[in-house]
């Protein structure tokens, strides 16, 4: 079948909607490209890219302070639900010790 002949033989109906009820669809995203292959395959890819923006003169070359900056930011970004749990632990008000048992709150 040719391109043109595929093109007539195919639905021209929109497609369908959800719900108007305002409730998100329980279907997973369906996979596509990069998503779809295989790691080694997408991996090669990537090479193949990488080498050939290096001989051709257009990939970049950070500096030092350029790879220190982005070090920084990818710590801070690693760390930062960490340091929001401690921060929310810190917020969250002890239980009062007569509540416990303890002998101080009797």
């Amino acid at each position: 079948m040719n391109r043109l002949a595929f093109c007539e033989s195919a639905s021209h109906e929109d497609p369908p909607r959800p719900p108007e009820s305002g409730a998100p669809e329980t279907q997973p995203k369906l996979r596509r490209g990069f998503a779809v292959m295989d790691r080694k395959v997408v991996s090669e890819i990537a090479s193949r890219g990488g080498k050939a923006a290096h001989s051709a003169g257009t990939a970049h070359q950070f500096t030092s302070d350029e790879a220190r900056v982005a070090g920084r930011k990818g710590g801070r970004a690693t760390h930062a639900r960490r340091r929001e749990a401690l921060q929310q632990q810190r917020d969250v008000p002890p239980e009062s010790a007569g509540q416990r048992g303890d002998k101080d709150g009797q």
